[in-house]
């Protein structure tokens, strides 16, 4: 196809007169010997004294066969190899296949011409030997190469992959110390840090167990040893039984109570097994009336309970009527419990678009600022020893930390040392509002 576009360019230049220029330039940039010849093989751009009569002759029996052949011909031939030559790196022992191209044409006078082409050929099959030997070689080479950089990829990659799964092994087998430290790809680290996370959460978890499984046996020995006692007392003297002594075992008996009601809570809702029976009530009027019964019981020690109401008489918010007074009943009791020597606890509500928020303060000596963001775990405290509290179980505030959360709530406490707490919760519901 490359030689018939060249003989078509001939063709169409052979009137010019710069054809023997064209022609020798075509031939050079496309590697070949043109000629243009009469039909008997006389050539036009060659003009010799002495023609070589073979080469004639050969150029006349082409162009016949062109001629027989509808103005076109050509044919493959096989040059015989000759010796490399010395010095050279090219080896001629190859035979060497080329192309003879003939195209008759007439010119612009109606002269009749051939157009004769000789190109030598690629040989084909050694190529594609060569060729393929050099693929061969080549995708060897790539192949080990290949197992060689995967061998590489694999052990940067597996090798903290390892170290990850040894460390994740010794986690489940509950040491919570340990840290992991994968390094390289960017998901390795990501998981690293991820699991570094949960150590720490587990580690928590683990001590906060501890916690309070120490804690728990501790309030549960106390009124179990004082209950043995009094009634060990009452059955070696059975006539001297007072009722300061059956006063200490009822008092004990509902501390008991009070503590395997608080711990059943607060397992039951942090394992949201508790649902919320929602309804419109009036919370001002709930709390007020619990925050005056317990006044009215402390009375006699000496407690006070204030209740501002900012104005506001009435305000009705759909929510679990019993589990909102349970709240409030334990930060109202966790006030009394801190209040230290004042003994003057004040309640404040407050609306701000219809959200309603209840303040519960206390006087007392307050609580640290490293201590805040764990004041409402479970069994928290804030020393290394632990107190038994006046009343209560050490659960209060979870279970009104999980309370307000089921409601979909806020909380949170403001405290100062010497100056005592605040502890708040805001209920996010829709408020119905009644003024005064």
């Amino acid at each position: 196809m490359q030689i018939k576009r060249v003989a078509a360019d001939i063709v169409n230049n052979v009137d010019s007169a710069d054809l023997v220029a064209i022609v020798n330039s075509i031939s050079e940039s496309n590697d070949i010997t043109a000629d243009i010849t009469e039909h008997n093989g006389a050539s036009r751009l060659r003009q010799t004294p002495l023609q070589d009569r073979r080469v004639m002759e050969a150029y006349a029996a082409l162009i016949s066969l062109a001629r027989d052949n509808g103005n076109e011909f050509y044919e493959y031939s096989t040059m015989s190899p000759t010796p490399p030559r010395y010095g050279s790196f090219r080896d001629n022992r190859i035979p060497m296949q080329s192309l003879i191209y003939v195209k008759l044409a007439d010119d612009a006078m109606g002269e009749p011409f051939a157009v004769i082409i000789n190109a030598t050929i690629s040989p084909v099959n050694a190529t594609v030997a060569t060729l393929r030997y050099q693929l061969y070689f080549i995708s060897g080479i790539m192949l080990l190469l290949a197992v060689f950089l995967a061998i590489i990829i694999a052990k940067r990659v597996s090798r903290p992959i390892e170290a990850i799964n040894k460390g994740a092994f010794s986690l489940s087998k509950g040491n919570y110390a340990t840290r992991f430290t994968g390094k390289g790809f960017k998901e390795i680290v990501e998981l690293s840090e991820t699991l570094n996370t949960a150590a720490i959460e587990l580690g928590k978890v683990e001590n906060l167990r501890r916690e309070l499984l120490a804690n728990v046996s501790h309030d549960l020995r106390t009124p179990l040893s004082l209950i043995y006692s009094y009634a060990e007392l009452m059955h070696d003297f059975p006539d001297e039984t007072t009722s300061e002594q059956t006063q200490v075992i009822m008092d004990e008996t509902s501390r008991l109570a009070a503590l395997v009601s608080d711990v059943l809570d607060i397992s039951k809702l942090e394992a949201d097994m508790e649902q919320l029976n929602t309804s419109r009530f009036n919370l001002t009027a709930n709390l007020s009336d619990t925050a005056d019964l317990v006044e009215e019981l402390l009375q006699r020690e000496g407690y006070t309970i204030r209740y501002e109401k900012n104005g506001y008489d009435e305000i009705y918010v759909d929510a679990d009527e019993m589990k909102i007074n349970r709240a409030f009943y334990n930060l109202l009791m966790n006030a009394i419990n801190y209040s230290g020597d004042s003994k003057n606890i004040t309640v404040t509500q407050t609306v701000n678009d219809n959200h309603v928020k209840i303040s519960v303060t206390d006087y007392g000596e307050g609580i640290s600022a490293e201590d805040l963001s764990s004041i409402w775990d479970r069994y928290y405290k804030s020393s290394k020893e632990h107190k038994r509290a006046p009343a209560g179980t050490g659960l209060g505030l979870s279970i009104v930390k999980k309370i307000i959360e089921l409601h979909g709530g806020r909380y949170g406490v403001i405290s100062n040392i010497d100056k005592g707490s605040t502890f708040w919760f805001e209920l996010c519901c829709d408020v119905t509002i009644h003024a005064r």
